[in-house]
């Protein structure tokens, strides 16, 4: 019969291996969350979304901050608004770069990107593989999905009638947007009335060498936007040497401040097509899928003394005889002080040797006198010692007996 305290170990233990196994449950719960969340954000960064823009036709596609905020974890604070700055890195696959027919714009890490640009025929068919990768300036992680483009071909490109507007106050963020770039296309339906017209491209004035305006009354860069049509311009658009196309500005001017100097017209129908012709290459020159062929060993071996003498056998001894030249010149054709003397009058050097004496004599009796220098220019104290120096002489004697000859008496 077991005891009581035998019942309560028994108790003890079954309630211990409750909890183990609630422990072990949960534990298993929680990695599985976050296992789930991970194989989450792994599909949301490396998913491939896939469009399908026209050949010929401007290609717009938004790279919204939104859809990448999911993917980083939120503010420490649950009640603050997630408004991390976000920037964009886009390259083509493998590449470290964009294609040449693709551009992207980001005003600030606030506003969104945006991937612009025309593809054309060669592209169609090709899938393009946009690598985009986002950051967050603030926890400095990283989010990535790749933009698939797959570019389809149209029987109506291109259109044969093309038209570029120059909108002096548009930035292209701010034309690349669908009602701006809707309300634009209509005003041009209106002037134009054709049944087919399409946006081409949209280049920024800055891409085709304009200048950054200042920062002051709200100034834009300013934008270039291409539109095609299946029929002639009209009589409005034709009008384009008036720098003043009142007929037409009034249907632009509400939105859009066209600067009609800049607007050109092209008819492809009337386009005549440049053939370049290549030159044929010379005999330097390989052929294109030609093979380096290298020279033979067998080369014959050149003789470089004849070199060697003339740049610098000759120049040496040429420089050794004018060295000698100089030398004989400056040395061994002196003519001596006792030629000198010769040649000179005696009375000049009578003349000249007296005042040698007198100039010597001088001198002797100038470092013999006595006389005491000048109170101002001592020394008024000791500089080791810093005591006070006396003058040499009292202030009663008398200098002006000193005589300044000492044959004087």
């Amino acid at each position: 019969v077991p005891t009581h305290q035998g019942r309560e170990r028994e108790r003890e233990r079954g309630r211990e291996g409750e909890r183990r196994g609630a422990k072990k449950r949960a534990n298993f719960l929680c990695l599985f969350e976050i296992c789930f969340s991970v194989v989450t954000i792994l599909s949301r960064s490396h998913a491939d979304r896939n469009v399908y823009p026209s050949a010929g036709v401007l290609f717009v596609h938004v790279l919204e901050r939104e859809y990448f905020k999911g993917e980083f974890p939120p503010y420490p604070k649950s009640g603050d608004a997630s408004n991390d700055p976000i920037t964009f890195n886009t390259n083509l696959m493998g590449y470290p770069d964009r294609p040449g027919w693709l551009r992207y714009i980001q005003r600030t890490p606030h506003s969104d990107g945006v991937l612009y640009g025309s593809p054309t025929a060669e592209h169609v068919g090709k899938p393009t593989v946009i690598e985009i990768t986002a950051y967050n300036r603030r926890t400095f992680e990283t989010a990535r999905h790749n933009l698939v483009i797959n570019i389809m071909a149209t029987e109506e490109f291109p259109l044969p009638y093309q038209a570029e507007f120059y909108i002096k106050n548009m930035n292209v963020e701010e034309m690349l947007a669908s009602e701006v770039l809707g309300d634009f296309l209509g005003a041009v339906k209106n002037v134009w009335q054709p049944e087919r017209l399409n946006a081409i491209n949209i280049t920024s004035a800055l891409d085709r060498g304009g200048r950054v305006p200042l920062p002051i009354n709200n100034l834009k860069e300013g934008v270039y936007v291409m539109v095609g049509a299946d029929v002639p311009f009209s009589s409005c658009l034709r009008e384009v040497e008036s720098p003043h196309n009142q007929l037409c500005d009034k249907k632009f001017r509400a939105q859009f401040h066209i600067d009609w100097c800049k607007i050109s017209l092209v008819d492809i129908n009337k386009v005549v097509p440049v053939y370049i012709t290549r030159p044929d290459p010379g005999t330097g020159i390989l052929p294109e899928f030609g093979d380096y062929n290298p020279p033979s060993e067998s080369l014959k071996s050149r003789d470089y003394f004849s070199d060697f003498l003339i740049t610098l056998a000759v120049p040496s001894a040429v420089a050794l005889v004018l060295f000698f030249i100089l030398g004989y010149t400056m040395c061994c054709r002196r003519e001596g002080v006792e030629k000198r003397n010769m040649q000179t009058p005696d009375i000049q050097l009578v003349h000249h040797s007296s005042i040698q004496k007198s100039t010597k004599e001088l001198r002797s009796m100038s470092k013999n006198r006595e006389i005491s220098w000048p109170l101002s220019t001592l020394p008024v104290f000791n500089p080791v010692s810093g005591e006070v120096v006396p003058p040499i002489h009292p202030d009663n004697y008398e200098t002006t007996s000193m005589p300044l000859m000492q044959t004087q008496t």
